[in-house]
């Protein structure tokens, strides 16, 4: 298993959009991605100065169906 660093909010979400996942709504702090045939909705918390915690990092690329080998290649 390849391991996570850590990374903005900014830098998940466009690897995420890289995975064909799209931004559908902005709220506070945090950005909302859908997929179309998933049921899951991605929250993407963006706080300013700070990494998303690896915890939620892996629960984000799990609710997405991707490996983290995968979504390493879209980082």
């Amino acid at each position: 298993m390849s391991r996570l660093g850590s990374y903005r909010g900014e830098d998940v979400v466009k690897a995420f959009q890289r995975a064909d996942w799209k931004i559908t709504r902005v709220r506070s702090s945090h950005i909302i991605l859908e997929k179309e045939g998933f049921l899951a909705t991605l929250s993407v918390p963006v706080h300013k100065g700070k990494n998303v915690k690896k915890g939620t990092l892996r629960d984000l690329i799990k609710d997405a169906e991707l490996s983290v080998e995968e979504f390493l290649r879209f980082i």
